[in-house]
């Protein structure tokens, strides 16, 4: 691992690696805010240091969490009707929480605030302030922010912006500027418009990542190095409404044999320096050669590898466990 470094990584912090030359309008003012308050930790303030000449792999401990999709909210929230598919998000946020109050090194970033404030209402006091000190560390990093991850073909704006309006100020009124949402992720629709971008520009994100395009425009731009840059979300705005944006190299999954979670069948990472099943050496090997590959196709030293999907971390330790061997 010479020429290679593992870390955990929130969506902020990649993205504030990635940009070269930009208008730092949002960044700047982000920092100045944030300075403000010694005891905040959280934003661009939280990210960790990178290593120069170096590939630096960030991973994103991340789920997707449908606001209603092959069942209703509530049976996603409740965990009901596995028969039709076993996801209970309640599960999700409780287990992710612990994990990352029992280690302070561990990140991940939400949302849905549908379902996650549909969770804070059922806390205690106690579990709330543990939630909001790690809200301010910037170890749970909210991204997005809507009520649900919209889609962008068949929406009308308005709808948008007011689905924005009151996920992004429950998030405000909950835990202050650290709450705030910087970037956009758009990881399951299917298709993107620049009046999206737009969106998220004028209402002041930083940046989006997205998942789904179509297979020849991100061959092409895999080939080129095209999947990140700056989106002109609209002629007449001009530079106001531009976006740094990024497509990611495995939509938003896990790599292939790499999805430690609870509803994958991947193997887990067997360390026993006795165990005749012991693959450290072979997963290790496979992970970075997956790392490099994909470092082909982008521009920088810094690569994003999302190490989650629908409804997983019900059981985050499961996740983090095989996550923490994978970094060692």
């Amino acid at each position: 691992m010479s020429r290679e470094t593992i870390s955990w990584s929130a969506a902020l912090c990649i993205f504030s690696y990635f940009l070269h030359g930009v208008d730092m309008r949002n960044i700047n003012a982000a920092y100045d805010k944030l300075r403000e308050s010694p005891a905040s930790q959280c934003g661009y303030l939280s990210c960790h240091p990178t290593k120069p000449n170096m590939l630096n792999v960030h991973l994103i401990a991340h789920t997707h969490d449908d606001v209603g999709w092959l069942k209703t909210v509530d049976q996603y929230y409740y965990g009901s009707e596995t028969n039709i598919q076993k996801a209970g998000v309640q599960y999700i946020i409780d287990s992710v929480v612990d994990a990352l109050i029992k280690d302070p090194e561990k990140r991940f970033i939400y949302v849905e605030s549908a379902f996650f404030f549909k969770w804070w209402k059922e806390q205690t006091s106690s579990v709330q302030e543990s939630v909001k000190k790690l809200v301010s560390e910037g170890r749970l990093e909210f991204i997005g922010g809507a009520w649900s991850m919209n889609d962008e073909a068949t929406t009308h704006y308005q709808s948008i912006i007011d689905q924005f309006s009151w996920g992004l100020r429950r998030l405000n009124d909950t835990f202050g500027e650290c709450g705030r949402p910087r970037i956009g992720w758009q990881i399951d629709p299917f298709g993107h418009s620049r009046e999206m971008a737009s969106i998220f520009a004028q209402m002041g994100f930083d940046g989006m990542f997205f998942g789904r395009l179509d297979y020849q425009d991100k061959d092409e731009r895999l080939m080129t190095k095209n999947a990140e840059m700056i989106w002109h979300g609209s002629a007449n705005l001009g530079k106001s409404s531009d976006l740094f944006t990024g497509a990611l190299y495995n939509n938003y999954q896990a790599p292939d044999g790499f999805c430690f979670d609870i509803l994958c069948s991947d193997d887990p990472i067997i360390d026993g320096k006795h165990s005749p099943d012991n693959n450290v050496k072979e997963r290790v090997d496979t992970f970075l050669d997956y790392a490099k590959t994909q470092s082909k196709y982008y521009r920088t030293d810094n690569v994003i590898i999302t190490m989650g999907g629908d409804f997983t971390y019900q059981a985050a330790q499961v996740y983090y466990k095989n996550l923490d061997k994978l970094i060692r």
